[in-house]
């Protein structure tokens, strides 16, 4: 098969990145690109008042067309799940551009009406879950009141205490599960996120695990990393979670406040794109040295990682996966988390070392407290797969599914 093409759908994508998901959509489009001849094409959307709704414009960034869908602010319910207008611009998009395969990631406001247009053009789909929304309308399965749902397997009619109108809820859940039948396979990024899908109503015949890579380390990390740690010895902790309880900060905060000590720093990396994250005195009256550090890009994270010798990943939710704990195990960080889901699964924290979520400050205190008694004690780099090594494993899918 010659320069094989590949019509991606994700619901951002660059120009207008957002999210670690799309991060990886894009990462491994470029992958796919340089080192294994494809040609991709994505569809994404905006929403643009002064635009006329629905309209197309066409973009391209590092090589890769984009067709942005101007969607308006006023959408119903169920549109953001089935959206018949949606489905016959996809459609007419397939007609046109005669895709060899639909590359669908994160649809959601999209709809799964990408899958009925493929079909209708014989295009084979692979379904690429990131996070809940396909069985949860609220998306991460983070209550109202800001805690984890727990749901193993998730069942609608338990959700009655989260949603507004539970039967339109379950018409979404019966909607979706029921749409996943279409795609010739659907990955996922951890066995977690497939185990409690599939348990959820996925079909079990198609799924597998499709590990997101990284970035690596640029070539001068370990220099950078060494002349940082002989420049100011102190033991850096580093946080990348914003000020919200359900990542954990309320726990660090505490934790730190009664550490006893101030022979440490900490840097918060502010990811709000506004600078707003850590306002109105955030770290006042704690211990040690505390800093924001501006909101980093994929070609400029090691300017991050360099300065830091543990990650603190503290969150209070199962996620599907941890893009920073694997960026920070690939430069020798060490980490401290929680159990917390597909982001465990890395292969180097020990189930004894995972702190559970919901545990007191105290906790996470006694691993600060070890820490601060081996410094210095610099982590091993360890072996994490790249954006190279995911895009190579989907071509190898893709050319599965194409026969």
């Amino acid at each position: 098969m010659t320069q094989p093409h590949i019509l991606l759908v994700n619901v951002f994508f660059a120009p207008y990145t957002y999210g670690g998901a799309t991060i990886v959509a894009e990462e491994v489009a470029k992958a796919l690109i340089a080192n294994h001849g494809y040609r991709v094409t994505a569809v994404s959307l905006m929403a643009r008042a002064e635009l006329a709704t629905y309209t197309i414009i066409k973009t391209e960034t590092s090589g890769i067309v984009n067709y942005v869908i101007n969607v308006p602010g006023d959408r119903g319910y169920s549109d953001m799940y089935d959206n018949q207008i949606m489905t016959g611009l996809l459609s007419e998009l397939i007609r046109d551009l005669a895709p060899d395969l639909v590359h669908a990631h994160c649809i959601q406001e999209i709809g799964t009406g990408v899958f009925d247009a493929a079909a209708a053009h014989d295009v084979p789909v692979i379904l690429s879950v990131h996070d809940f929304w396909w069985i949860c309308e609220r998306q991460f399965m983070i209550k109202p009141d800001r805690t984890y749902c727990g749901q193993f397997p998730v069942k609608i009619e338990a959700c009655a205490g989260c949603v507004n109108d539970l039967p339109a809820a379950k018409a979404r859940f019966d909607h979706l599960t029921a749409s996943v039948a279409a795609p010739a396979r659907i990955t996922y990024p951890s066995a977690f996120a497939k185990d409690l899908s599939e348990a959820s109503g996925f079909p079990a015949g198609t799924g597998l695990v499709w590990k997101n890579g990284v970035r690596l380390p640029g070539p001068d990390f370990a220099d950078r990393q060494a002349a940082r740690r002989a420049r100011d010895p102190r033991l850096t902790f580093g946080y990348v979670g914003g000020p919200a309880q359900i990542k954990g900060w309320p726990t660090i905060r505490k934790a730190f406040a009664g550490i006893g000590r101030d022979d440490f720093r900490f840097l918060a990396v502010d990811g709000s794109g506004n600078g707003t994250w850590w306002a109105d005195n955030a770290f006042k009256g704690l211990p040690g040295t505390w800093a924001e550090f501006p909101r980093y890009t994929q070609d400029n994270m090691d300017d991050f990682y360099a300065e830091i010798d543990v990650l603190i990943f503290l969150s209070q939710w199962k996620e599907t996966f941890g893009l920073a704990i694997r960026e920070a195990l690939a430069r020798g960080i060490k980490v401290i988390q929680t159990d917390s889901g597909g982001t465990t699964e890395h292969g180097y924290a020990a189930a004894e070392d995972l702190i559970p979520i919901g545990a007191p400050p105290e906790t996470l205190r006694a691993q600060l407290d070890a820490l601060f008694a081996a410094h210095p004690d610099p982590a091993p780099v360890r072996a994490v797969s790249s954006y190279a090594d995911q895009a190579a494993s989907f071509d190898a899918l893709a050319r599965e599914v194409l026969g």
